[in-house]
């Protein structure tokens, strides 16, 4: 399969993209229909081992193909079904949240060719996932697998609001076929914490007004704090959460509110690119009384903290859903761990609202 097509990402011009686009199509033929639930040609190790290695800290790899155990529960999103984990797209965009690595962007987007994306979809909407977090850049890979496939995999589209045309992004996911929209973390806490929330409910106002679920994204607590205290008619909120049990998380006393959208600091006790929830016990104090659907991201801290911790955490804590960044290579392993998180939870602080 790798032979059919190279990376794309060296293809300039049209006339170039279009070839290239041609040649892709074609080869989607010659992905495999997986039978995930039955058998999965993935190493049973989260993620930690290369193909090929015989032992990792948590045991022996590569133990041969892991078997899906069973389906994913939903929730719902007004009249949506989703499951209750979903696929994040970082990955895929070679936003790698790396801390101090310089290489990891550039080597995600080099793995994740167009063939290598859709390939990751498929084997997750056949284990279970069936929704996508994603970004308008790139709407045309999902179209694509979609059109290709048959698929009903669904998309929430975190959205910027450009000051030069400020509703550009989100027709632009609208037109690309998104199934719900919402406003990007970064994005949020830089027009909440400037005092320029006004803008957010215009926002909001006009994804609504097109028919489609609107949702507010954050990193800092004081974000969605701001936008209940001013009664934002969102459908549901995107909120960092993870704890703080891991080894490059700086010191508490060190943290600022909204450092998260600011350069980061050569301070090895303040932010450098290494936590998104600063304060998880605030955040799941006051998230309980939020009645409204509660999308986790980060997680894993971006790939700090194990699966079955990192899950087990969020639902615990409180979230509805989890929206979890996966290599093809996790998918089924990841599955599993929430499948059997979900099935073990202890009593949750927090109602259900989805």
């Amino acid at each position: 399969m790798k032979n059919k097509i190279k990376s794309l990402g060296n293809i300039k011009g049209p006339e170039a993209q279009s070839s290239s686009r041609r040649r892709l199509i074609k080869a989607l033929a010659g992905i495999p229909v997986v039978s995930v639930f039955p058998r999965m040609f993935l190493k049973d190790d989260p993620g930690i081992a290369a193909p090929g290695s015989t032992e990792t800290e948590s045991g022996p790899a590569n133990p041969g193909p892991v078997t899906v155990t069973g389906k994913i529960p939903q929730g719902r999103l007004g009249s949506l079904n989703i499951s209750r984990m979903i696929l994040g797209c970082n990955l895929i965009g070679g936003w790698s949240h790396a801390r101090d690595l310089i290489y990891t962007d550039q080597l995600f987007r080099t793995y994740h060719s167009e063939e290598k994306i859709i390939e990751t979809f498929r084997l997750a909407e056949q284990a279970g996932i069936n929704t996508v977090f994603m970004v308008t850049q790139y709407f045309h890979v999902l179209r694509m697998y979609r059109k290709n496939f048959n698929s009903g995999m669904q998309s929430i589209c975190q959205t910027m609001l450009p000051e030069n045309d400020f509703f550009s992004d989100i027709k632009s996911a609208i037109d690309s076929g998104t199934t719900a929209l919402y406003i990007h973390g970064g994005e949020g806490d830089k027009l909440v914490s400037s005092g320029r929330i006004d803008k957010v409910f215009k926002a909001v106002d006009y994804i609504k007004s097109q028919g489609f679920p609107a949702g507010m994204g954050a990193h800092s607590l004081e974000t969605i704090k701001a936008c209940e205290r001013e009664k934002l008619p969102v459908d549901f909120y995107v909120k960092t959460f993870h704890h703080d049990r891991y080894w490059s998380a700086h010191p508490e006393a060190y943290r600022e509110e909204y450092s998260v959208i600011q350069p980061f600091s050569p301070d090895h006790d303040r932010y450098h690119d290494n936590m998104w929830d600063l304060f998880p016990t605030r955040t799941a104090e006051f998230m309980e009384n939020i009645h409204k659907p509660w999308f986790a991201f980060k997680v894993l801290a971006a790939g700090a903290i194990p699966p079955a911790d990192g899950f087990r955490f969020a639902f615990e804590n409180g979230a509805d859903f989890i929206t979890v960044g996966m290599f093809d290579f996790q998918i089924a392993n990841n599955v599993n761990t929430v499948n059997k998180v979900l099935a073990t939870l202890g009593r949750r602080s927090r109602e259900w609202f989805s």
